[in-house]
């Protein structure tokens, strides 16, 4: 369990990187192209739940169970604000 907290931690982190560099660029899309759409903000919240989320997977790779609900409540933000505010920004699905 200690080295699948390690593993998923880091796995989130790196998906931070590439969730908020594409977030940024269908927000600019948006801004620019005046759709009224917020799933490039959408995007940079759930890169912000992934970080957070590899953070706390990591520091509590050793802990009980406070960490692991609070892994299941950043992640479940995530989700919940990711499906629902995705748009027409279909990756936001997956």
């Amino acid at each position: 369990m200690k080295t699948w907290k390690l593993v998923s931690g880091i796995l989130s982190i790196v998906l931070f990187i590439m969730v908020a560099f594409q977030s940024y660029a269908v927000g600019i899309g948006n801004t620019l192209g005046e759709t009224g759409e917020v799933g490039g903000s959408a995007g940079i919240i759930v890169a912000i739940m992934l970080l957070a989320g590899g953070i706390v997977s990591i520091a509590t790779r050793k802990g009980g169970k406070g960490g692991n609900i609070a892994l299941i409540v950043l992640f479940g933000i995530g989700a919940l604000l990711g499906y629902g505010l995705a748009g027409s920004y279909s990756d936001l699905y997956i």
